[in-house]
């Protein structure tokens, strides 16, 4: 989980991408975003992802929650959240953002194929573009490390099941 920042040309405004990716098949589970990104965002974003992950009962195996040391990620109110749906929470070190490298690679992608090449002049051009980006990234954009199949190729593969495709939330 990390967060990835955009900016809207023409409201000289940033907003806030908050990503949660699952390393075994480099989905985005699911995202945040916001002009803000809080602890509360970020707990909101987890519960949500172990939800649709049918992750959430108390019987399954929880996975392991990576992030750095941001300030959402470090506060009481994300912590507690992690306690309550009895996730463990790694931080990686400080300045080692190598230790989360599959979602600093996923941001790279983002800012290539999505941030950089638009110029957005409000909040709902960039929330369009950036669904639009997600969807494909899931679905259609193929993998070397997937044995090039995209994300949900490779979940379907595995679990024979389709992961439940991100709906614009403008």
């Amino acid at each position: 989980m990390d967060i990835k920042y955009g900016y809207i040309q023409g409201q000289d405004k940033f907003f806030y991408l908050l990503n949660l990716i699952d390393i075994f098949d480099r989905s985005i589970i699911d995202y945040h975003m916001g002009y803000h990104c809080e602890a509360k965002d970020a707990a909101a974003l987890l519960r949500k992802c172990l939800m649709r992950r049918n992750l959430f009962e108390d019987g399954a195996k929880k996975p392991v929650i990576r992030t750095d040391n941001g300030p959402q990620f470090v506060s009481y109110k994300f912590s507690e959240c992690c306690e309550k749906v009895k996730v463990e929470h790694e931080r990686i070190p400080v300045k080692t953002p190598n230790k989360n490298a599959h979602v600093e690679s996923f941001h790279r992608i983002l800012e290539d194929e999505c941030l950089k090449i638009n110029e957005f002049q409000t909040y709902a051009d960039a929330y369009e573009s950036v669904n639009e980006f997600m969807i494909r990234y899931n679905n259609r954009r193929m993998h070397s490390s997937l044995g090039f199949m995209s994300p949900n190729e490779f979940y379907t593969l595995h679990f024979g099941e389709n992961l439940t495709g991100i709906e614009i939330r403008v």
